[in-house]
């Protein structure tokens, strides 16, 4: 301590600015210094307080697309131009056995902790945590990030685009923030924390301040290309020599399917020919890539989907343009990404900085459904008025007035020559994902293409290897556990050598399956679709006994995507291998088994969660995604208290949604003011006296007894002054919407920032009195 105090000492008196001591790396160590009485008769110890890394180690980045099945890009002989990603594989490896967990949290989880997705607690999805250790999205930090390994290696670290990792109820202003991206090893987040944002009205985050970019015309991927090379710019200019850590994950292709016109139309006709042909089209390209194996042949078509030949003209030409737009989504993120590599390569940084492109952190997704989705409106239509509806909204498709996501025959199709999609754990079509390794300082071969076998959990230990970085035993004070992934970096110069992952379980929601050894056992499981769930859905909703589920095997060795079912043929292997899933299900947390209807997931999705009464307060920013209370599909009770000074006081008391869906209660000409606005209806009341001065609740009553199609009532909606009944308004189903469907319309107290419910004003059009307060309690 007399140390530190005497150096403490020197520092204030010579004027020195010293970096603080990181708390991991404070070690005891003497001062051999000279301490005379003047800084001439002294001699300095200098002490290393920030890790240094290994000269020469490579930067690294990692860039996760969201949602993109094997067969979408032209780098993996798909039909959606990626020049980039191409350019990318065609000088480094092309991986065509890799792995993902089959959705979005899960899959993140293994990327960045190197281990199994159970082991880092995030089972499923973010919202549908529930308290066992498999599922409660606590990552342990014991099982440090990657960005926490690599910045004890030295590294400056950096996160942009979607995280999807921080427990639901801590993803608000108030933290805590030890498992944002912040507190998990980056010095850098700008991007949004839950599963998808608007692509034109981003969610955003910079740290852990919440951004207000409005009125925005950028779309996301352009201000994360920015962001990215802003922060390596940065970096690089203060310490050239410090390697950095990019990990990019991109919104894209995650629905909402949103880009500009331009970039659709360089799509038009490009898919007249239908799912069915694009399947045929991909696989022979893939063969000729050499990533499938030459005999292959294409699965049986997906159910539910419909033979492309047997659909009407004008459902051809509504879906066809579907996947223009995806497509041009999918191309203008491979743009962005272009961006990145370019920066790189024009700052002489590309050709010692380790890329690895995982193209998918799941299969193809099915969320569009039969029709392909756009908004709620057309969403319920049904049969030739959808597709009437889908045709004149041609223009509206990719814009920020849409919420596109493609109809499942064209996830079937990107997802060629596989079975399924997105979700299902127990297939290849939900699991398999390309990746592509670039590192021209340590590759040596252009294009070749690796299929040892793969898994997301791979590489961060793959990174560490290739780069000469060490696993750290301690970070922050946890002793760490090992890694559970196997580095591939053996297979970067040994092209047919055995693979070394030879054993690896999946599950999703009931879903699953076990590998090893190129066999494959795995069994489905049919739930409640309510949320990215399995394949099969049970209309009821209830959840199906998982002892009903029926198990599959596959050899892979000779049947890669899985057409020929042997588990009648071989049950004594079938045995073997589900005695394998048992055991890393018993070692990795998977039990007990979990599918989304154990969970209320629409509770799940804010900070919320189920609490019965929310309190908010004037000045509150406004709130967005999940840090949104929830109204749709629930009676509440709004009550706003104010002191009333004059009876002149006006503004908004509380507003959820915008111009295009919402509600507002708001003070206007001394009287109190309801409006409700859906994207068929407007409704408006007044009160007919003046509003009272004093201590004044302002209430809204909506009680909702739906659901319920047509015209006859679902609920009503009652305005009160203290308790006095100002008026009231039965509303039908169609009227019944609350929040508003842009991602920027959230709720706001004492004010309507975005755009305005009702016409009557401007926004903000801020409160002129004292509101102390609005409690929001659900019924």
């Amino acid at each position: 301590m007399k140390n530190l105090l005497e150096i403490s000492a020197l520092v204030l008196a010579t004027g020195l600015v010293v970096q603080p001591v990181l708390a991991q790396h404070s070690p005891q160590q003497p001062w051999n210094g000279k301490a005379g009485k003047t800084l001439q008769e002294s001699t300095p110890f200098h002490i290393q307080y920030n890790k240094k890394a290994a000269k020469g180690a490579p930067n690294v980045v990692w860039i996760l697309i969201d949602d993109a099945g094997f067969g979408a890009t032209t780098a993996f002989g798909g039909l959606v131009e990626t020049p980039n990603i191409e350019k990318l594989a065609n000088n480094g490896l092309r991986f065509t056995n890799f792995h993902t967990t089959a959705i979005c949290s899960p899959t993140r989880a293994a990327l960045l902790t190197g281990r199994n997705h159970h082991s880092a607690h995030v089972g499923l999805l973010t919202p549908a945590a529930v308290d066992f250790p498999g599922y409660d999205t606590y990552i342990p930090f014991e099982k440090g990030t990657a960005a926490e390994v690599l910045r004890e290696n030295g590294y400056a670290t950096f996160a942009l685009g979607k995280w999807h990792l921080t427990p639901v109820t801590e993803n608000s202003q108030a933290g805590p923030f030890n498992r944002w991206p912040t507190g998990r090893g980056f010095d850098h987040y700008y991007g949004f924390l839950p599963g998808a944002t608007d692509q034109w009205h981003p969610e955003l985050w910079e740290d852990v301040t919440k951004l207000d970019i409005e009125p925005n015309t950028r779309h996301l991927n352009e201000l994360l290309a920015d962001k990215a090379i802003k922060y390596i710019a940065n970096q690089k200019s203060v310490d050239a020599d410090r390697p950095f850590f990019l990990y990019l994950a991109t919104g894209a292709t995650h629905s909402p399917h949103q880009v500009a016109k331009e970039w659709i139309d360089q799509y038009k006709g490009k898919f007249d020919m239908g799912w069915d042909k694009y399947r045929e089209i991909v696989i022979e390209k893939q063969k000729k890539l050499g990533i499938i194996p030459p005999n292959a042949v294409l699965p049986e078509r997906n159910p539910g989907v419909k033979e492309w030949a047997t659909l009407t003209e004008k459902e051809k030409k509504a879906y066809a343009h579907f996947m223009e737009v995806y497509a041009a989504f999918y191309t203008y993120t491979d743009y962005e990404i272009g961006r990145i590599v370019n920066y790189l390569e024009q700052i002489d940084q590309l050709d010692n900085t380790v890329i690895a492109v995982i193209l998918g952190d799941n299969g193809a997704s099915k969320g569009g459904t039969q029709h392909g989705t756009i908004s709620p409106q057309i969403n319920r239509l049904q049969g030739e008025a959808r597709i009437d509806a889908i045709l004149n909204a041609r223009d509206l498709i990719g814009t920020d007035e849409s919420s596109t996501d493609y109809p499942i025959g064209w996830a079937a199709a990107a997802n060629t020559p596989f079975r399924y999609w997105k979700g299902d754990a127990n297939t290849e079509g939900g699991t398999r994902n390309p990746m592509v390794l670039y590192y021209p300082k340590g590759i040596k071969e252009k294009g070749g293409i690796r299929n040892q076998y793969g898994h997301v959990n791979d590489i961060l230990p793959t990174t560490l290897e290739l780069a000469k970085a060490e696993a750290p035993k301690v970070i922050n004070g946890y002793k760490q556990e090992p890694f559970e992934g196997t580095s591939l970096a053996y297979a970067v110069d040994e092209k047919n050598a055995p693979s070394r992952h030879t054993v690896q379980y999946y599950e999703i929601a009931g879903a699953l399956s076990i590998y090893k050894d190129g066999w494959k056992a795995s069994k489905g499981h049919s739930v409640w679709e309510g949320f990215d769930a399995g394949s099969k859905a049970d209309p009821s909703g209830k959840s199906v006994d998982f002892s009903k589920d029926v198990w599959e095997l596959y050899n892979l060795n000779e049947d890669f995507n899985e057409r020929i079912n042997l588990a009648a043929k071989n049950p004594e292997k079938l045995r073997e291998l589900q005695a394998v899933f048992d055991q890393e299900a018993k070692k990795y947390n998977v039990y007990p088994l979990k599918d989304f209807t154990a969970h209320d997931m629409p509770a799940g999705r804010t900070v919320y969660g189920k609490v019965p009464e929310i309190t908010l307060f004037p000045g509150i920013d406004n709130l967005v995604g999940v840090s949104s209370p929830l109204y749709d599909g629930r009676s509440f009770t709004v009550d706003a208290e104010a002191d009333i000074a004059t009876g002149k006081e006006e503004g908004v008391l509380f507003a959820v949604g915008g111009e295009k869906s919402g509600i507002s209660l708001f003070v206007k000409d001394s009287k109190l003011h309801y409006a409700h606005k859906t994207a068929r209806d407007s409704y408006h009341l007044a009160s007919n006296g003046a509003i009272p001065t004093g201590r004044v609740h302002f209430k809204l009553i909506y009680e909702f007894t739906g659901p319920s199609e047509g015209s006859r009532a679902v609920g009503k909606e009652t305005v009160y002054i203290n308790d006095e009944k100002i008026g009231e308004h039965s509303f039908a189903a169609t009227q019944a919407q609350v929040q508003g469907p842009r991602q920027i319309d959230g709720t706001d107290v004492g004010r309507d920032q975005k755009f305005p419910v009702s016409d009557q004003y401007q926004s903000p059009f801020a409160f002129t009195g004292k509101l102390k307060k609005v409690t929001i309690r659900y019924q």
